[in-house]
């Protein structure tokens, strides 16, 4: 699958790299004080994609560390996909002008249905939406709440409205190393017309070859990155 998609995350709160467990922000680990200069350390082993998330705006509800992430982008020239906080057009608009190539809405999608609508028709594949599912279920509000919305069910909505992307995690994975839910994407790949990039619980290089075989268009790994569980050269180079 050429166009498959591999994307190392960075994980901002505070302006740091950091990681979560289980989206626990009481559980967090510190990787890199410079994100900036881990994107290009990214870049230096081939990678042409990344994944940058804004915690802090995901518990803010609203873009905090939109310079960092803007000087992420222009450094390194890689191919950027941000979520966190953006609720509004005003502020995907501002990323994409920024550079961004795709925005990623998550919280916002649950309860604001026009607003996926309206930027999926205005910004057609810049426009993403992330699924967090614990148990199945819609989690939203950095992971802090549990919404009663299935994630499939959910996930068939969002892809009648337009969107191209689906970027799925399975919260319960989410940086504990324990594996990627192989069945949960398979499921959510066949399930709908988008693209499925899927996030959570990759540990081993093995784990990428296993996810293109559910049918997912790209996978997210974050912290098995940091921890050399994964190397990413091995992953871009197709040495896996």
């Amino acid at each position: 699958m050429a166009d498959f998609q591999i994307l190392p995350a960075i994980d901002l709160i505070d302006g740091q790299c950091v990681r979560l467990l289980q989206g626990d922000y009481n559980k967090k680990t510190v990787f890199a004080d410079d994100p900036v200069a881990k994107a290009k350390e990214f870049l230096a082993k081939g990678a042409k994609a990344i994944h940058l998330v804004d915690l802090d705006g995901a518990k803010a509800g609203y873009p905090v560390n939109h310079e960092i992430v803007k000087a992420v982008r222009q450094e390194t020239g890689l191919f950027a996909e941000i979520g966190g906080g953006i609720r509004t057009m005003t502020e995907i608009e501002n990323y994409l002008e920024a550079g961004l190539d795709r925005v990623i809405l998550g919280t916002s999608a649950v309860r604001d249905k026009s607003l996926v609508t309206e930027a999926a028709k205005k910004y057609g594949r810049q426009i993403a939406v992330g699924i967090d599912a614990k148990d199945g279920m819609v989690a939203i509000a950095g992971w802090v709440e549990k919404s009663d919305l299935d994630a499939l069910e959910f996930a068939k909505i969002i892809a009648d409205l337009g969107v191209a992307t689906i970027i799925y995690t399975d919260i319960s994975r989410d940086g504990m190393l324990v594996g990627p839910n192989l069945e949960a994407m398979a499921k959510m790949a066949s399930a709908v017309p988008a693209a499925v990039i899927a996030s959570g619980g990759v540990t081993k290089d093995s784990d990428v070859a296993a996810l293109k075989e559910t049918g997912v268009s790209g996978v997210i790994i974050g912290k098995a990155v940091y921890t050399g569980d994964v190397k990413l050269e091995n992953v871009l180079g197709g040495k896996i």
